[in-house]
């Protein structure tokens, strides 16, 4: 288990992660986290919700262009195998 000690950083309190603990979760530098208070203890958490909710209006955007768009007579798969001949 890894150990942090909290600081003061401006009016707030600061907390590092230490680096194995960012390193196993993936976190980031400038990575925006949720934090609250939980039956005395402290929760952070990647925003997930937010997260699907953008990517799931990023596809419905893609699927509503992809109408403007077409292939011509090639498949995917032939444009695919054409890209990879170079």
């Amino acid at each position: 288990m890894a150990r942090a000690t909290v600081g003061k950083w401006g009016w707030n309190l600061a907390i590092r992660v230490p680096h194995d603990v960012a390193k196993a979760t993936g976190l980031s530098d400038g990575e925006r986290v949720e934090i609250e208070a939980h039956d005395g203890d402290i929760l952070i958490r990647r925003p997930a919700a937010h997260a699907l909710a953008d990517a799931e209006a990023a596809a419905e955007e893609i699927i509503a262009e992809s109408g403007h768009h077409s292939l011509g007579d090639a498949t995917i798969r032939e444009l695919i195998e054409d890209g990879r001949r170079g």
